[in-house]
């Protein structure tokens, strides 16, 4: 009885100040390449996998994991299947990683419970971002998912210099203005600056951040969570 006592308290104290991560999917080299990705992070400590909807309601009675890592795409789980699993864990964030969905699928994930989403070709940097940022109650969305939700060519993520940008307080406000779908005219309405004067900035932004678009624009709007993606989604699905 004093061996399992001294056993129970030595696993709690490694876990604490860890990261309780479950894994929901039923692909099995999607639950171990995670798994692999978790145990190589010492803040992260992966505390039990589900291959159902069935399964991860049913273990909600003996774990209570931080983050759910989740395919709901995947074979034995669902959108309305999400519903529940959401219902059941009420005091965990979800992170999902999937295979492309419509933006239909993905609007409606995120209005059930999914705080972030990466697809499934994200590499290892990206979803260990995604895990500190989601963990901590900040929404990730990778920079494929956000081009797919603007629908249009947007400079990739890579493609923005790793250097200090010199972005002003002014530039910010109108990359903001614009990621939200304002007008030059709108913008400089908005701002009580002229329309040319809004136009000169824009091109100025666009120098500095190396992109030709409107939607180059907004992917770093959204990454420098100046905006929220689910601005797009929802809009568009309205």
């Amino acid at each position: 009885m004093y061996i399992c006592a001294l056993f129970i308290i030595i696993l709690n104290s490694e876990i604490v100040g860890k990261l309780r991560i479950t894994i929901a999917d039923s692909h099995f080299l999607s639950r171990k390449g995670l798994s692999v990705l978790l145990n190589e992070n010492s803040d992260f400590i992966l505390i039990n996998e589900a291959l159902s909807t069935v399964d991860l309601i049913n273990q909600a009675k003996l774990h209570t994991p931080d983050l759910i890592i989740i395919d709901y795409t995947s074979p034995n789980f669902s959108l309305e299947g999400l519903q529940q699993i959401v219902k059941a864990y009420s005091s965990s964030r979800f992170l999902a990683i999937t295979e492309i969905s419509s933006k239909q699928t993905v609007a409606k994930a995120l209005s059930i419970g999914i705080l972030s989403h990466l697809l499934k070709d994200c590499d290892q940097d990206e979803i260990v971002e995604a895990i500190y940022k989601t963990a901590k109650g900040e929404q990730f969305m990778c920079g494929k998912i956000v081009s797919y939700i603007l629908g249009e060519k947007a400079a990739s993520v890579d493609e923005f210099s790793c250097e200090g940008l010199n972005i002003s307080e002014r530039e910010i406000e109108i990359i903001t203005l614009v990621a939200e779908g304002l007008s030059n005219k709108e913008v400089a309405d908005k701002l009580f600056l002229s329309t040319h004067t809004v136009i000169t900035h824009r091109k100025n932004i666009m120098n500095k951040l190396g992109v030709n678009n409107t939607a180059g624009l907004v992917l770093f709007a959204v990454r420098e969570n100046l905006v929220s993606p689910n601005h797009f989604l929802f809009s568009q699905n309205n």
